[in-house]
């Protein structure tokens, strides 16, 4: 069997969350089925860590596609040859997209359909493309995968496809989120914050992610909580907004919030593991995989009570309402003051963390691609 795959989001040091699918699970199936070919096509020149085990042929498909109309070209124009001169049997696409100029099967892993819900925060120009696209792309497609039950809900609701050709295969989290004793904890902490606790948001600088009322609340909770508690943001500043430069202009505490732009992989994980607490106060999350890598780390999570963040975090986070400012500071005081609650949490989430990992999401990937073929 040949199975061709887009791989243009596996990009060395820029790993986003459907990046990070891509790479967890394709690292897995590639090395797991040896007797199955696989034809990875990239945008752009790929580095060889992306080349995981000897039955894979990589193939460059230019230019990169980084824009609406670079998209339509790549997939449209780009993709159907390639397939057809890898005799492709399937075209597995983990970032939701497909080619709907090829008759080869198709089967997309739709993350989430954020853009439907907050179209405010998606651009004029990528709104349109999607708006116009993904119901085809639904349409193509011979099976979908993605990553929660709520979002199985919401496209077999919104595209009136049926539920059971959706299959829900999760998200993991990466080897080497792990716990850190208090001394290997400290180290990082006088790296980062002069030594002083700290909590984190791990992800993407974009209006989505909430990140106005975050500082908002953080703010509100050094005005209450008279402490050296610092807040690290860990993420890419493509979509900072005036929104957000606003907030961190009116907030009392800004020099207390630490921007470190996107952050290495090894980093994270000691970055994760050394945080008071995770802040995942997101409006809207297909999964959330910050999350579940901080209860991989032992660190307690406050998450949104939306979208599929409460299936991932199960009885094992504290919730809080995004739009809320109020709710996002009380749920940070309660985390800070209670070190019964934090101890009742870590615990909690070592039971939840066991639903899910890579290995896993490999798995009833994979189930998915038999399912189709």
């Amino acid at each position: 069997m040949i199975i061709a795959v887009n791989t243009r989001l596996l990009l060395p040091d820029k790993i986003e969350g459907i990046g990070r699918f891509t790479r967890e699970t394709l690292s897995i199936i590639t090395q797991e089925h040896p007797e199955h070919q696989f034809v990875f096509i990239f945008d752009r020149k790929y580095a060889e860590e992306f080349i995981f085990s000897g039955n894979i042929t990589p193939v460059t498909c230019f230019p990169p596609a980084r824009h609406p109309l670079l998209w339509y070209w790549f997939f449209e124009q780009g993709i159907p040859p390639i397939l057809k001169k890898a005799k492709a049997d399937l075209f597995l696409s983990p970032d939701g997209w497909l080619s709907l100029k090829t008759p080869v099967k198709s089967l997309p892993v739709i993350h989430d359909l954020n853009f439907f819900h907050f179209p405010e925060f998606v651009p004029y120009h990528i709104r349109h493309y999607y708006n116009y696209f993904f119901p085809r792309f639904v349409k193509k497609a011979e099976r979908i995968a993605t990553v929660s039950e709520f979002t199985r809900n919401d496209i077999a609701t919104r595209f009136n496809y049926a539920k059971d050709r959706i299959d829900v295969v999760h998200n993991g989290a990466s080897n080497g989120f792990l716990p850190l004793g208090i001394t290997e904890q400290q180290i990082v902490r006088d790296a980062y914050t002069q030594g002083c606790p700290y909590f984190l948001f791990v992800g993407l600088i974009h209006p989505r992610k909430n990140l106005s009322n975050l500082i908002s609340a953080f703010d509100s909770f050094r005005q209450t909580f008279h402490s050296d508690v610092k807040l690290l943001i860990a993420g890419s500043r493509k979509w900072w907004t005036d929104d957000m430069q606003q907030a961190y202009e009116q907030c009392s505490f800004h020099d207390e919030i630490i921007l470190l732009g996107r952050v290495k992989d090894d980093d994270l994980k000691k970055i994760t593991a050394s945080a008071l607490g995770m802040v995942y106060v997101s409006h809207f999350e297909g999964f959330g995989i910050p999350v579940l890598e901080s209860m991989y780390c032992d660190t307690p999570v406050i998450c949104s009570n939306t979208s599929a963040l409460p299936e991932v975090g199960g009885n094992a986070v504290l919730y809080a309402v995004p739009s809320d400012v109020e709710s996002i500071k009380s749920a940070m005081l309660k985390l800070c003051r209670d070190p019964e609650l934090r101890n009742d949490l870590i615990h909690k989430a070592r039971v939840q963390r066991a639903k899910f990992s890579w290995e896993q999401t490999a798995g009833l990937l994979w189930s998915s691609i038999e399912k189709c073929l």
